[in-house]
């Protein structure tokens, strides 16, 4: 219904941008190795032919790595998971490409092609990425979008997004309290120039018969319809689609992490990661942070917590001691301004190096240095009967990091019962969706955040 303008061009357009920064940085780079041979023709033939079989890779790729399958919801720290995976395979081709071809140029140069490529696609694409973001929020190229069905709480959370992110440029039309009728709906379409239409699955309020009616209004008019799955009643998290010839079905899905070759790699970054810091890092910088605690108030150095991990075990979580010493600190979680917390505390709160000594629990193969964040018993307790599929954050070891701290989801601050869901949610996506990037993309991420401080860390 949506007259749509730019996207289809946008798409064209950083495509073919892609290839022009291949091919310019392979011309450049023979040019300033080889300017002897610039009238080789047959050299000249050679290197266009690679240029050829890389563009050819690179496009076959996109359609596999999804690169240029981005929607507009789609977050920063997913889209360079996707684009660093795109490049270390399209890298791994241009390494290949030089070491069984018989060009001489590609064979001597294919290291500092990929390293070129890489920096330099990766700040090109960047810079769109957060051009489009930008024009997005400031009114250009939006969609217009409309709600409809029973105000459930996966409708609420959607909503909530959706109004707050104004980067993602939907503008939500409201239908009013008016009486759901097909005719009325499909004037409402075309008034407020509808592109997508958000239903839930799960509809009490609205009968069949009439359901039937706005999805057959909705393929004519070329409305798209987007079905809201209920987070609690439904159990899509635990299903995947997959077909019998062309019968869909939904079968138990199988989470990465399942895989032993997974939970093996994942092993090996957490052990390889958390010896570099405890030695490179950890030696000198415990024995100064254990020395300002003590100075400044009485007591142990670490506090030693109760958590669950990984499928509901409990653990003790090692971190610095940040509160004076009372029994409400393994009960009690953090409030607002905190007269429990020390002068100290609150530095190693504020900049997360309170918990650093989780590193240690990684190495004793109860937490991972990437994972949903281990919750204190009692909060575990509560949001279990709160939030439906809750416990399938515990399929995956607690993490010292994770996808949710980094999208900004961390802290007690806004409405709680719609952010801790909205949070939950991320670490389903996690292990529904791990991969080795992605965790290395959130290292990466919590590390500029760590120096550029997190104003929800407390």
């Amino acid at each position: 219904m949506q007259r749509l303008r730019y996207s289809r061009y946008l798409k064209i357009g950083v495509i073919l941008l892609d290839i022009i920064v291949i091919s310019l940085v392979f011309v450049f780079f023979f040019i300033e190795r080889n300017r002897d041979l610039q009238l080789n023709t047959d050299l000249w033939e050679q290197n266009a032919l690679s240029i050829v079989l890389l563009t050819l890779f690179w496009i076959l790729l996109s359609g596999r790595t999804k690169l240029y399958t981005i929607p507009r919801n789609l977050t920063y720290t997913l889209y360079l998971e996707r684009f660093v995976s795109h490049m270390l395979i399209f890298l791994f081709g241009i390494i290949l490409l030089g070491k069984v071809s018989n060009n001489p140029f590609l064979k001597s140069e294919r290291f500092w092609l990929a390293i070129s490529l890489f920096i330099l696609l990766l700040l090109l694409k960047s810079s769109i990425f957060f051009a489009v973001k930008y024009l997005r929020s400031r009114g250009i190229n939006f969609r217009n979008i409309m709600f409809l069905g029973q105000k459930t709480d996966s409708r609420e959370i959607l909503e909530n997004i959706m109004q707050e992110r104004k980067d993602y440029g939907f503008r939500i039309k409201e239908f009013g309290n008016q009486d759901l009728e097909v005719e009325k709906l499909v004037a409402f379409w075309k008034e407020e120039q509808i592109h997508t239409l958000y239903f839930p699955v799960d509809n009490s309020n609205i009968n069949k018969e009439l359901e039937g009616k706005i999805h057959s209004a909705a393929e004519v008019n070329k409305v798209r319809i987007v079905l809201i799955p209920h987070i609690v009643n439904n159990n899509f998290f635990e299903y995947e689609l997959n077909y019998i010839e062309t019968q869909p079905i939904l079968t138990p899905a199988k989470f990465p992490l399942d895989f032993f070759t997974n939970y093996l790699l994942k092993r090996i970054f957490d052990i390889l990661f958390s010896l570099i810091i405890l030695v490179l890092i950890c030696s000198w910088l415990f024995p100064i942070i254990a020395i300002l605690i003590k100075i400044d108030s009485k007591g142990a150095i670490f506090f030693r917590q109760l958590r669950f991990g990984y499928h509901d075990e409990v653990f003790s979580c090692i971190k610095f001691r940040t509160m004076f010493e009372n029994e409400e600190n393994a009960t009690q979680t953090t409030q607002i301004n905190d007269v429990r917390i020390t002068k100290i505390g609150n530095f190693l709160r504020r900049s997360s190096l309170d918990e650093m000594p989780q590193f240690i629990n990684v190495l004793l193969g109860q937490m991972s240095v990437v994972g949903p964040r281990p919750h204190m018993l009692l909060v575990d307790k509560y949001y279990k009967a709160k939030i439906g599929r809750y416990t399938v954050r515990s399929l995956v070891k607690p993490g010292i990091t994770g996808l949710a701290q980094v999208s900004g989801l961390r802290g007690d601050m806004g409405d709680m019962s719609i952010e801790m869901k909205k949070r939950i949610l991320a670490d389903i996506f996690y292990v529904k969706n791990w991969s080795l990037v992605l965790d290395f993309v959130i290292v990466v991420k919590t590390t500029f955040l760590f120096i550029k401080g997190d104003k929800k860390a407390r």
